[in-house]
């Protein structure tokens, strides 16, 4: 299950690895990949929280 949200003109996804471990991307409008987790993290809370400190400004939904 993915879960996004938009702000400033990126899309922030939040969603679970192959090893059911969460992790965050960062979209730009061009469509490319522009930042991703370097880990995955075992409670979605700590992925939003990382995702927060590098520049998510959204609430993924």
């Amino acid at each position: 299950m993915t879960q996004s949200c938009t702000a400033y003109g990126d899309k922030w996804e939040i969603y679970r690895d192959n090893a059911s471990n969460w992790r965050w991307r960062r979209t730009a409008s061009n469509g490319r990949i522009v930042g991703a987790s370097s880990e995955g993290y075992m409670n979605k809370s700590d992925c939003i929280s990382n995702a927060k400190r590098n520049g998510m400004a959204c609430t993924p939904v």
